[in-house]
C-alpha cells in the first residue's frame, strides 16, 4: 500500500491492522466528547469555486488576503504537519483546496488533528488567501470532522511538473476488476471517472430535451412481462410468488410503446433499463439503458433525419466544441451520415453476394467465422447474413454509418420495403464499429404481423434460442389499428462509452454486472 494513502504512522501496517488503529481513534474521539458522524454541515462554496472567488478577488483588489469567510467540506487528500501547523488538502466533487491549519487559531481543535486520517470527510471555516509558494489557501479558523473513515482510500501519489507547475497525480487504485466491484472507492479517488458519470448524466439530459421539444412524451412501460418481445434475445426469468405465474424482464420497450401509439398518444419515448441473458463483453452488459421512442406518421426515412439532428444536438449539448474521439478515431456527428443498403455493405465492403448465394452457400461462409455445425445447422437464413455482416462488415464501420434495408428474416417487426417485399424499411445506424441505433418504419398490418410471429415460431422449434415469440395481446392491440409509424432504439451506455471515449461499457455504468469473486 502506498503511503502516500496513508496517515503517517499507518504505513507498515497491515490493511486490517489499518482498521483496527482507526476505530480505536474514533472511541478515543467519543471519549474526548466529539461525535464522529455529523448530522450536517452548511457551506459556502465548492472548493473549486473557493479558489475561484480568491482569484477573482486578487484580479480585482490585487490584495494577497480576503476578509470573507468561506466555509468548505470534503475529504481530507492530503496532510503536511509542520510542527505547529499543518497544510492539507480537501477534495470535492468541484476540484480541492489547500487548508492552513494552525494552533495559534484552533485552539483546542488543533489537538483534534492527531485523530483525524486521509480519507475522512472534513469540514472547514476560514479566510482565503495566497501562500508564499503561490497556492490559494484557507486560513482555518474552524474545523469539524464530519465523518470518520475506517479503511483507507487508495489515493494514490502525486507531484508537481517542475517546468509547468502542474499537479499530477498516479492513481493508487489500477486493478481494473477491482474499480468497477468497488465503484464507490474508484469514484472517491479518480476525478476522471466522476466526470464520465456527469457526462452521461448531461447525454440523457440532452436526448430528453431533444424528445421534449419535439412533442414527444416520456412514459413508463413494465420492466416485468408475462411475454418478452420487441428484440431477438433471451431473457432473465422470474416467478411471481402471489399470482403463481413466470414473468420476464423485458428485453425492449418496443411492443408496450406501440401499444400507446394504438391508444393515440401518437409520440411516446421511454429511458429505462432492459435486461438481455447474453454473454459479457466490453460492448455488452446483461442490463443496459435504452432509449425508445416512437412517432406516429413518420417512416424510417423521417426517422434517419431525425436521429443525425439527435445525435449532433446531444454531441454539441455534452461536448460543446470538443471533437469525439473513439478508439483512436475522431469521430463527426455532423450531417448527413454515410448509408448503405445491407447487401451493398455486404457486397462491396464483406465480398459477399447476398442475392447471389443459396442458403447452403452462406452456411459455408458462416462456417468459416468459427462457428460450429450444429451452431450453423441451427441458423435461419436471417441470422447467416446478421453474422456475416457483424464479421466481415461492421468492424470497419467507423464514421456513422446507416444500413438500410434489412431482410424480411431479420426484421419481424418492420414493414416491407416499397417494391421489394423481401426486405423491409429498417435501418441500423453503425459507428465505431458498432450497432448504435436500431429504427423501423414499423409493421401496422395485423394479418402480416401475424405471420411474422409464427416464422420466428417456426425458428424457435429449429432450435433458435433468439427469436420473437407470439404476443396475442399485441396483436388484438394492432387489429384496433395502429397508424403509420417510425420508431427508434439506441444503447445510452454505448453512445456515452462513445462520447466519452471510453473502452469498455463498464466504464460508463456505476455499477455494471461481475462474476463472483
Amino acid at each position: 500500500m502506498a503511503s502516500d494513502e496513508l496517515t503517517p504512522g499507518e504505513e507498515h501496517l497491515s490493511d486490517e491492522r489499518v482498521v483496527a488503529d482507526r476505530v480505536a481513534k474514533l472511541a478515543r474521539l467519543r471519549e474526548r466528547g466529539v461525535e464522529p458522524y455529523a448530522y450536517s454541515y452548511e457551506t459556502t462554496h465548492g472548493a473549486a469555486e473557493a479558489v475561484a472567488l480568491f482569484q477573482a478577488h486578487e484580479q480585482a483588489h490585487g490584495a494577497e488576503e480576503m476578509g470573507e469567510r468561506v466555509r468548505v467540506a470534503g475529504r481530507l487528500v492530503s496532510r503536511r504537519v509542520m510542527g505547529k501547523s499543518t497544510f492539507g488538502h480537501v477534495a470535492d466533487r468541484t476540484g480541492r483546496v489547500q487548508l492552513y491549519l494552525r494552533v495559534n487559531d484552533l485552539g483546542a481543535e488543533y489537538e483534534l488533528l492527531d485523530l483525524v486520517d486521509l480519507g475522512d470527510w472534513v469540514g472547514a471555516e476560514g479566510t482565503l488567501f495566497r501562500t508564499r509558494t503561490g497556492e490559494v489557501s484557507l486560513k482555518v479558523s474552524s474545523f469539524q470532522l464530519l465523518a470518520k473513515a475506517l479503511r483507507p482510500l487508495p489515493l494514490g501519489k502525486e507531484e508537481v511538473d517542475a517546468e509547468t507547475g502542474e499537479r499530477i497525480v498516479h492513481s493508487g487504485f489500477t486493478d481494473v476488476e477491482a474499480r468497477y466491484r468497488q465503484r464507490y472507492a474508484d469514484l472517491a479517488v479518480n476525478p476522471a471517472v466522476r466526470d464520465t458519470f456527469v457526462l452521461r448524466a448531461r447525454i440523457v439530459s440532452a436526448l430528453r430535451r431533444f424528445l421534449d421539444e419535439r412533442g414527444f412524451i416520456e412514459v413508463e412501460t413494465p420492466i416485468l412481462q408475462p411475454l418478452y418481445g420487441g428484440a431477438l434475445a433471451r431473457p432473465f426469468t422470474t416467478h411471481h410468488n402471489a399470482l403463481d405465474m413466470q414473468l420476464y424482464l423485458r428485453i425492449a420497450d418496443e411492443l408496450y410503446l406501440k401499444r400507446l401509439i394504438v391508444g393515440g398518444m401518437e409520440r411516446v419515448y421511454e429511458i429505462g433499463k432492459d435486461f438481455r441473458n447474453e454473454g459479457l463483453s466490453r460492448f455488452h452488459n446483461p442490463e443496459f439503458t435504452m432509449l425508445e421512442f416512437y412517432a406516429a406518421y413518420l417512416d424510417y426515412e423521417g426517422v434517419m433525419r431525425l436521429t443525425e439532428e439527435l445525435l449532433s444536438h446531444v454531441a454539441r449539448e455534452a461536448l460543446g466544441e470538443r471533437p469525439v474521439t473513439f478508439g483512436g478515431h475522431e469521430i463527426s456527428f455532423a450531417a448527413p451520415f454515410a448509408r448503405y443498403s445491407m447487401f451493398e455493405a455486404l457486397q462491396e465492403i464483406g465480398g459477399v453476394d447476398v442475392p447471389g448465394s443459396t442458403e447452403d452457400q452462406l452456411r459455408d461462409r458462416v462456417r468459416t467465422l468459427g462457428f460450429s455445425a450444429d451452431d450453423v445447422k441451427a441458423m435461419g437464413r436471417g441470422k447467416l447474413i446478421d453474422e456475416l455482416f457483424g464479421a466481415l462488415v461492421e468492424p470497419k464501420l467507423i464514421r456513422p454509418t446507416f444500413i438500410t434495408d434489412y431482410p424480411r428474416e431479420m426484421s419481424p417487426l418492420a414493414k416491407p420495403k416499397r417494391g421489394d417485399e423481401a426486405l423491409t424499411e429498417r435501418f441500423e445506424l453503425i459507428v465505431a464499429g458498432k450497432e448504435l441505433c436500431n429504427a423501423y418504419s414499423e409493421l401496422n398490418d395485423p394479418i402480416d404481423q401475424r405471420e411474422r410471429f409464427e416464422a420466428q415460431k417456426r425458428l424457435a422449434l429449429a432450435g433458435d434460442e433468439e427469436t420473437q415469440p407470439i404476443d396475442e395481446d399485441f396483436l388484438r392491440a394492432m387489429e384496433f389499428g395502429m397508424p403509420p409509424t417510425g420508431g427508434f432504439g439506441m444503447g445510452v451506455d454505448r453512445l456515452t462509452m462513445i462520447l466519452s471515449g471510453q473502452p469498455s461499457i463498464r466504464d460508463v455504468i456505476l455499477f455494471p454486472t461481475m462474476r463472483p469473486e
